[in-house]
């Protein structure tokens, strides 16, 4: 396996170190780690696709678009609300 090298500011790799550190992993096993624990866009979109399709198999649930964006829209008004407070 061939290293890489990234640029971050010194106090967020101090951050990832100490968090690294007390897991007992090194920075560069935690970074390893963490990146396999993550989904990439595309793989994100695919597991919402599957998400989508195993709940409208489930129980017919199958928003339209217009549906979706009223959600969305609800669900904005909601967090705004309760960040307000």
């Amino acid at each position: 396996m061939s290293d890489a090298n990234v640029r971050i500011p010194k106090e967020a790799k101090d951050r990832l170190a100490a968090i690294a550190a007390s897991e007992g992993l090194s920075l560069r096993a935690y970074l390893a780690r963490l990146a396999e624990t993550l989904l990439t866009p595309q793989e994100r979109a695919e597991r919402a696709e599957q998400a989508r399709i195993a709940l409208q198999e489930w129980n017919g649930y199958a928003p339209t678009a217009s549906d979706e964006q009223d959600l969305d829209r609800e669900l904005d008004r909601r967090l705004a609300q309760v960040t307000a407070r």
